[in-house]
């Protein structure tokens, strides 16, 4: 037990996935490590994700209970398996340095991470579970909490995308270095010519709106008139790593397929709370309605 929790909590700091490691395509994370995590860390959540069909007033169901704690980390294990063939085929496309089971690792580490957080919520669920005997409000609660959790799986994820499409730094576009050479040459020039042609010559307080004594008592070096009328030197607009394009694009579609196909599946396996006016079944069978109509009724009926 001690060696899961330091498995863990090395994944949450990102020891398990570095950066060097990313770029290069590595990721040293055994599968069964991360499936078994993620099995415990879901279970944790769906143990007081169902407390409260277990405790409720009327009509409890423990059956539910048992069934939701199998249930919340099946939704995540399903939804990976019916994505992870089309993601990859996505980030093949845009030339991930990822093989196939490494791919595979990065996603089920976001999933770990995802199911962490909502591990952790899980006193938090308990908490409210004693509280409260309002079915909308649990489901709202734990709507919230699961789009938390997978803001922070999606954080996790994007971090380690923009280290596995960064291109080497000999690939990477010279615009920082060349803006200081010219920096430095031009801001040698006009030295030159200010010094040959403007002497210490500087131009009044009138010329740009200065008091007398502003400049004179905070110290400020006045520019010459030569300086003021050649101006500056630009710098050269900062040019966009291709790479990283592609990879923002990868994390773009991720999000697309793995949010939608999340939902569905979790229409799918549903109910996970169970509603206190219905008998317990292990699915529903009605298809008459989708995830995003649920939760707006849930959340009519808590403000009615």
């Amino acid at each position: 037990m001690k060696r899961f929790f330091s498995t863990i909590d090395d994944l949450l700091r990102g020891n398990l996935t570095r950066r060097e490691d990313l770029a290069a395509g590595r990721i040293d994370i055994p599968v069964r490590t991360l499936v078994v995590a993620g099995v415990l860390l879901g279970a944790t959540y769906g143990v007081t994700m169902g407390l409260f069909a277990g405790l409720r007033s009327e009509n409890p169901s423990f059956a539910q209970l048992l069934v939701t704690t199998a249930k919340v980390p099946l939704l995540f294990l399903l939804t990976l398996v019916v994505t992870y063939p089309s993601l990859y085929v996505v980030s093949a496309m845009f030339d991930s340095k990822l093989e196939h089971a490494q791919t595979l690792r990065l996603l089920l580490a976001a999933m770990t991470a995802n199911l962490a957080l909502l591990a952790s919520l899980g006193p938090v669920m308990a908490f409210f579970t004693f509280c409260t005997d309002s079915y909308a409000f649990m489901v709202v609660l734990n709507v919230l909490f699961f789009a938390l959790a997978g803001l922070v799986g999606l954080g996790f994820l994007r971090r380690a995308l923009e280290s596995v499409f960064e291109a080497p730094a000999s690939q990477r576009p010279p615009a920082a270095a060349s803006s200081a050479a010219g920096g430095e040459q031009a801001g040698d020039g006009v030295d030159d010519r200010t010094a040959d042609r403007s002497g210490d010559q500087r131009p009044s307080a009138d010329e740009f709106g200065w008091t007398a004594g502003s400049s004179a008592e905070s110290g400020a070096n006045v520019p010459s008139q030569h300086e003021i009328r050649r101006g500056l030197p630009r710098s050269p607009a900062p040019q966009v790593d291709p790479r990283a394009r592609a990879g923002q694009r990868v994390f773009t579609l991720w999000i697309v397929i793995y949010a939608v196909v999340g939902a569905q599946m979790g229409w799918i396996l549903r109910p996970f709370i169970g509603a206190p006016d219905l008998p317990f079944e292990l699915f529903r069978s009605e298809r008459d309605s989708n995830f995003f109509a649920a939760v707006m009724k849930a959340l009519g009926t808590l403000f009615q």
